[in-house]
């Protein structure tokens, strides 16, 4: 397995991690008083839509060449970083 493979399934893995992480966020949300539930639920919206541009990063990493590889390596490690900041974060507010 090269390297990039390995990357890329490190990469679906932590996506996947991800997914399970926003469902509990979600199982939580459920419970809330409305006006909490309200506002949770947009930081949950805006969760999924920062997992759906990773998940559109790997795509564009699986299909990138061998030059470009480390160009979007690089761009899709800022964006997992930010999206795993705003997940430590949701799950801070959502105790």
């Amino acid at each position: 397995m090269s390297n990039r493979e390995a990357y890329e399934q490190k990469l679906r893995a932590k996506l996947d991690e991800l997914q399970a992480e926003v469902d509990k966020l979600k199982a939580r949300v459920r419970s809330a008083e409305a006006d909490a539930r309200i506002d949770r639920e947009e930081e949950i919206d805006r969760l999924e839509a920062r997992r759906e541009e990773m998940r559109k990063k790997l795509e564009e990493l699986r299909h990138s060449s061998d030059d470009a590889w480390d160009d979007i390596r690089v761009g899709a490690e800022r964006a997992w970083d930010s999206l795993s900041d705003a997940i430590k974060s949701a799950r801070s507010r959502f105790k």
